[in-house]
């Protein structure tokens, strides 16, 4: 019993890994679809996003309603380089409808697949790096970082949408394959499971890192900040390089699960990075239970898998009102999420119960 306790949210994880794990053995045997395993990595990728927010929400106090920014960045040269490789490094056909003549500067470092590997850490380092600095180092905080992330979310998306020469606008980067060739159809089915192994592995490395991150010293200092920012200032720490630190660390998460989810989805659009996208992303986290990672892990899992199967038909205009009641709901009630009703509320229940019992 004490194992569990202290170890309980690592088995957790654990049984979610296994669990994943066998989905492609499924598929080989026939007993799942493609398009199950299909989905199952993009959650992997939105479980990374969630991993990331929970560091700097959950443990660290910083809401950011922005994320979809830097899932995009990552997601956009990933398809980037995807599409060169279609096109052979010519310029592509909506380029051509741009009026461009030649590959434009901002699209070559993605005629490689190292240099797309450098720009999609390098990129959101430096913007999220600098938003950092300058909001942080001014002590904006709470509400007002929130509505920022927002704004700038905003306006990089309305950047994306009007360079449509580069990126193509509304419609985006489509029709692209994986970094491994096509997914689709039972010849693929290779492909499919080595790109599934390859967002589980990196699924299980960044849940690890923000593990050990979390239980380091500086893991109680970013909850020192979270529970009394003024407290650690005025303690002699420089408050705003490490606030700096998680959000760029959590940024290149975000840019590290939109590499991965452009492979399985096939196309990336500027939707990725509205602020709807951007807010759906931190109600993972709230329902999964914040400051706990497994809670990121399962909300992201739960929430895309309830979406999936109830977002068409009957279910389909209703499943937006669907996720904002729990969102509320939760907030309300439920603080901790599903990890805090499992953790604390069902065992203090049984407890009163006990009590109750016994008097």
């Amino acid at each position: 019993m004490k194992v569990l306790k202290k170890n309980g949210y690592n088995i957790c994880f654990t049984l979610i890994v296994i669990a994943l794990a066998v989905m492609p053995l499924l598929l080989m045997n026939g007993l799942v679809k493609s398009t199950t395993v299909l989905f199952l990595g993009k959650c992997m990728a939105f479980a990374i996003v969630a991993i990331g927010l929970d560091l700097i929400w959950g443990y660290t106090g910083i809401l950011s309603l922005g994320h979809g920014l830097y899932f995009c960045l990552g997601a956009y040269g990933m398809g980037m380089y995807l599409k060169l490789v279609q096109t052979n490094g010519n310029i592509t056909d909506f380029m051509q409808v741009g009026g461009l003549k030649k590959l434009p500067l901002i699209w070559r470092p993605f005629l490689s697949l190292p240099g797309t590997f450098i720009m999609i850490i390098v990129v959101p380092l430096v913007v999220s790096g600098l938003i950092g600095y300058f909001i942080f180092k001014n002590r904006v905080k709470g509400v007002y970082f929130s509505i920022i992330s927002q704004a700038l979310t905003w306006a990089a998306y309305s950047i994306f949408i009007a360079l449509s020469p580069y990126t193509n606008g509304n419609v985006g980067i489509s029709q692209i394959q994986s970094i491994l060739g096509s997914l689709r159809g039972p010849r693929n089915e290779g492909n499919l499971i080595t790109l599934f192994y390859v967002a589980l592995v990196f699924l299980i490395v960044i849940y690890a890192l923000s593990y050990v991150l979390v239980h380091t010293k500086l893991g109680k200092l970013l909850i020192a900040i979270r529970d009394g920012e003024n407290r650690t200032y005025f303690s002699g720490y420089c408050v705003s390089s490490f606030k700096t630190f998680i959000y760029v660390v959590s940024a290149i998460f975000a840019a590290i699960a939109g590499a991965l989810f452009v492979n399985f989805n096939g196309s990336i659009t500027p939707t990725q990075m509205s602020i709807t996208y951007s807010i759906t992303m931190v109600i993972w986290v709230a329902i999964g239970g914040r400051g706990t990672l497994i809670g990121a892990v399962i909300g992201a899992f739960l929430i895309n898998l309830c979406e999936y199967n109830l977002s068409s038909g009957e279910m389909a205009e209703s499943w937006q009102y669907i996720i904002g009641l729990l969102f509320v709901i939760t907030i309300l009630f439920f603080k901790g999420g599903i990890v805090g009703i499992v953790k604390d509320q069902i065992p203090a229940f049984i407890a009163r119960k006990k009590a109750k019992k016994e008097a």
